[in-house]
């Protein structure tokens, strides 16, 4: 009999169990990973960026980024960008001038290129700092950039 009702709890908690937690402040690579399966299965036709978050502490989250494409040049004012690849592949121009910046909110601010930054290839395991007010763009190679990302406030004057 109590084989049987450990079968039947077993059943019951299988279907929580299969849906995806709400962030904690832990993941192992292996939840990195089917987060990113699971961002990469959700994007619809065409679109080429999507994020969620992975874990968090408070108000600071760490999010995975999927990127299918590349986006649009960035700068993030106050706030610098800590950034793991976590899969696929591409390039990231960071520094230089970004043209034609457009104040998308408080916290970016976004362009139509970046002239004269350094352009470094990406792969999984990379790290990268890019500081706050620095122009920065993610290029895609072959299909997928997946990015382990945080964004760290800058102290104030």
């Amino acid at each position: 009999m109590k084989f049987v009702a450990i079968c039947a709890l077993a059943l019951i908690a299988a279907p929580i169990a299969a849906q995806p937690a709400a962030p904690g402040n832990f993941a192992t690579p292996a939840d990195v990973q089917a987060l990113v399966e699971r961002i990469g299965a959700g994007m619809k036709p065409g679109q080429i960026f999507a994020m969620a978050p992975l874990v968090r502490a408070d108000s600071s989250v760490a999010s995975v980024e999927y990127w299918k494409g590349p986006g649009r040049p960035a700068i993030h004012p106050t706030d610098a960008e800590y950034a793991i690849v976590v899969a696929g592949a591409g390039t990231l121009v960071m520094g230089g001038t970004m043209t034609e910046p457009d104040v998308t909110n408080p916290g970016l601010t976004q362009g139509t290129k970046i002239e004269g930054g350094t352009s470094r290839p990406l792969a999984p395991g990379d790290i990268i700092m890019v500081p706050a007010g620095v122009p920065h763009w993610f290029g895609v190679t072959g299909g997928k950039l997946a990015l382990l990302g945080l964004k760290l406030p800058q102290p104030k004057p």
